[in-house]
């Protein structure tokens, strides 16, 4: 292992098809954890910790620095603040999260102590910003679109390569790209935060937040910047912002709902802190009915 190189492990949670990150710097033994998973049975409403488990052996002996959240995650329970209790680190998610709390707080009626500030993290990322991992340096880069909070983070080693992890900005080549149908979403704002990480060096590499595995084909997670402007099947190097735009928008008005939207998003504009207890100890996540 190059020890000028930052050293990623990824984990992947089949249960939702996502994608969680340690970011190591090993010349300092520092990282940065990307996008971790509390795991939730919709069926029982329990709540697990196997796949933050799962990050315990990249993260031995380390000093964590920073566990972001890329964006509020509709198909998963973030699990930052259960992992931020175990091992420290500061909490980390775009400042566009504010926008999406006073959406989402306003649908489930929150309870008026609920602050659409953001204050539930440690920070809120702007464009531009730098988080130090040890010897290494994460760039923030807002790349807006598929909501508002949408962030991707900037790592490069020694080597000036540089390591982009997105979110759900990109997915792999074969999976194209996020949907924008989401409070606050907009094809026409992706594309250009499409464009500004395709604009990137070309061996610049993508680490998506999510793999679906088209067509049962093996786990992939990382593809080049050459690789995405070659094969995207949405965003390709030729298609232009106005057919971008009218295949996505179509391409949404086919989706369902995310299976766990509801309680997700419920938990993960809290920054991954649970619902304040009721008077008898307990906790709850709201179903909004939709009128007939």
């Amino acid at each position: 292992m190059d020890t000028h190189e930052p050293h990623v492990t990824a984990y992947f949670d089949g249960a939702t098809s996502s994608l969680s990150y340690v970011v190591a710097d090993p010349a300092s033994d520092h990282a940065l954890v990307v996008d971790p998973v509390l795991d939730f049975d919709a069926k029982s409403a329990r709540l697990g910790s196997a796949s933050l488990d799962r990050l315990a052996p990249a993260l031995a002996g380390k000093t964590v620095d920073w566990i972001v959240d890329t964006h509020p995650h509709a198909d998963h329970l973030s699990g930052s603040a259960v992992l931020q209790s175990r091992i420290g680190g500061r909490t980390a998610i775009g400042a566009g999260v504010v926008d999406v709390q006073k959406h989402w707080a306003a649908r489930f009626e929150f309870e008026p102590e609920f602050r659409c500030d953001g204050s539930q993290f440690d920070r809120l990322l702007h464009d531009g910003d730098v988080l130090e991992i040890g010897s290494l340096r994460a760039t923030v880069r807002d790349t807006p679109g598929h909501t508002p909070a949408c962030t991707s983070l900037l790592v490069a080693g020694e080597s000036g390569r540089i390591h982009a992890f997105v979110g759900d900005v990109l997915f792999m080549p074969d999976s194209g790209t996020a949907r924008t149908d989401f409070p606050g979403g907009s094809a026409h704002v992706l594309y250009r935060s499409i464009r500004k990480l395709l604009d990137l060096p070309a061996d610049t590499l993508i680490y998506t937040a999510h793999d679906y595995q088209p067509g049962g084909r093996a786990l992939a997670f990382c593809a080049s910047v050459a690789e995405q402007r070659a094969g995207n099947i949405h965003v390709k190097d030729g298609v232009d912002a106005a057919a971008y735009v009218a295949l996505r928008e179509a391409r949404d008005r086919t989706l369902d709902t995310p299976n766990l939207l509801l309680p997700a998003i419920q938990i993960n504009i809290r920054g991954g802190h649970m619902p304040p207890a009721s008077p008898k100890g307990n906790r709850f996540l709201k179903l909004p009915l939709v009128k007939l």
